[in-house]
């Protein structure tokens, strides 16, 4: 699906161009994945419409998990909002997997252990 019209792709160029620095166009990202579509494809497009267009910025609205931050950054995004929670997240990027269930499974062990709740 395609979601930029020859004609939107036309009047955001023609709006564009020529803005002093600091223009920034920002997509709601969360918003489109929201709706159940992968917001990638979008972004890049947007990414592409704006590189022949000096002083403007795209900026990632929205992120709804840290994995939007390496979306953002593998198309040179170069803004992108995150929440406190999504910028706490930031250690685990990288990290081993296998490390990261054992954790999770310990740390699920340990809640229900401490509710009383036994196997």
């Amino acid at each position: 699906m395609h979601y930029f019209n020859k004609f939107s792709k036309y009047v955001l160029i023609d709006n564009l161009f020529g803005y002093s620095p600091g223009s920034y166009v920002s997509v709601f990202a969360g918003r489109i994945a929201d709706a159940g579509i992968d917001p990638l494809p979008i972004m890049k497009e947007v990414m592409q419409l704006l590189s022949n267009i000096e002083n403007v910025e795209l900026i990632w609205a929205s992120p709804r998990e840290l994995f939007n931050v390496v979306q953002a950054n593998s198309i040179g995004c170069h803004i992108i909002t995150a929440t406190n929670d999504i910028l706490k997240k930031l250690p685990t990027l990288g990290k081993d997997i296998t490390q990261f269930s054992l954790e999770t499974v310990r740390m699920f062990y340990n809640d229900a252990h401490a509710s009383g709740f036994n196997l």
